[in-house]
């Protein structure tokens, strides 16, 4: 896979209706989605043997993630941070400066939204990404027209337990999405930038033609921070601890890899200590506040400074900035600042 070269463009006339459609169809699609063996195990009537061994074929060729990333027409600022009390409210109105989801996703588009769901933790308690959050986003896709919507994550905890209790489930699926489970899913090798090679991740990520980063800013033990970088290392349960040899390096190769469309950092409820698991409310602080942008470096850096963290105290940050996937420095960015009351 090629190295990025170049910072996220952000101006361009192109919306997703201009550019090459995607040649992934719906039948492939569910496939990779985990869908195919799902009808298997319910004995819904057996795949064709054609199309099982098609599947099996997708699922054994080593993969590339496409880069998702789109360009915003001139005017359009490419970071909105967005203050309100409500979050589906913030996310509507960042969205809407932004251009609008139609912008992002187009009505060919199977869109993959990834939240953090990583623990067995209560919305209150801050842990993971707000339901409120990843319920709009999912609504602003399906109003866009994408053709599926898929919600998934590999969570540390338990995965059943992390997203009931998180409120993820119920919310995704009350807005229109599919919520994939690690254990409904497969996977394909994929080669991550960096010192771990090729490594197995969930095939929805490979399938989808557009992806939503959506993290939750918190306190991280080890990385200090973690916003929509660190949020990926969620694309598997394979083998994950070893990433953590090498945390940095390993973030910003995976920050490589995953391009996505858009990040939607949650900084409703910030866990300023004791991160990422968390469980104790007094170590959250309210902050009412959602960040959208295309630059995933550029949002991060402003995640950071919520926890009061700088760039040398985060070297994953420095590491992506260095390799030319975004700009540190979100302010001179064009980042726009509204309330929503």
């Amino acid at each position: 896979m090629p190295i990025v070269t170049e910072p996220p463009p952000c101006v361009d006339d192109a919306s997703p209706r201009d550019l090459p459609p995607n040649t992934m169809g719906r039948r492939r699609w569910l496939r990779a989605a985990g869908i195919g063996a799902g009808l298997v195990a319910a004995g819904a009537g057996a795949l064709l043997a054609r199309d099982w061994r098609l599947f099996q074929s997708l699922a054994a060729d080593p993969h590339d993630v496409p880069d998702h990333r789109v360009r915003l027409p001139a005017g359009k600022p490419p970071m909105v941070i967005a203050h309100g009390r409500d979050p589906a409210a913030n996310v509507r109105a960042a969205l809407e400066k932004m251009g609008g989801m139609g912008r992002f996703v187009g009505r060919a588009d199977k869109v993959l939204i990834k939240p953090n769901v990583g623990w067995d933790r209560t919305q209150a308690q801050g842990a993971n990404t707000h339901p409120a959050v990843v319920a709009e986003l999912i609504r602003a896709c399906r109003d866009a027209g994408a053709e599926d919507i898929i919600v998934t994550d590999c969570s540390v905890h338990e995965p059943e337990r992390c997203f009931q209790r998180s409120g993820i489930r119920a919310a995704a699926q009350a807005a229109g999405a599919r919520v994939i489970l690690p254990s409904q899913a497969h996977y394909v090798d994929v080669k991550i930038p960096g010192r771990f090679g090729t490594w197995p991740i969930k095939q929805p990520f490979v399938a989808a033609t557009k992806i939503i980063n959506v993290p939750v800013a918190k306190h991280h033990g080890s990385a200090r921070v973690t916003a929509g970088m660190k949020n990926w290392i969620g694309i598997t349960d394979k083998r994950r601890s070893a990433f953590h040899s090498a945390l940095h390096e390993t973030i910003a190769g995976l920050a490589q890899l995953m391009r996505p469309t858009l990040t939607v950092v949650d900084a409703t409820r910030v866990l300023m200590r004791n991160g990422p698991v968390g469980g104790n409310l007094a170590d959250l602080k309210p902050m009412d506040m959602i960040a959208a942008s295309i630059d995933p470096v550029a949002v991060d850096m402003w995640a950071a400074g919520l926890l009061g963290a700088t760039p040398s105290q985060v070297p994953y940050l420095k590491l992506a900035a260095e390799r030319r996937l975004g700009r540190l420095d979100f302010k001179a960015l064009g980042a726009v600042e509204l309330s929503t009351g």
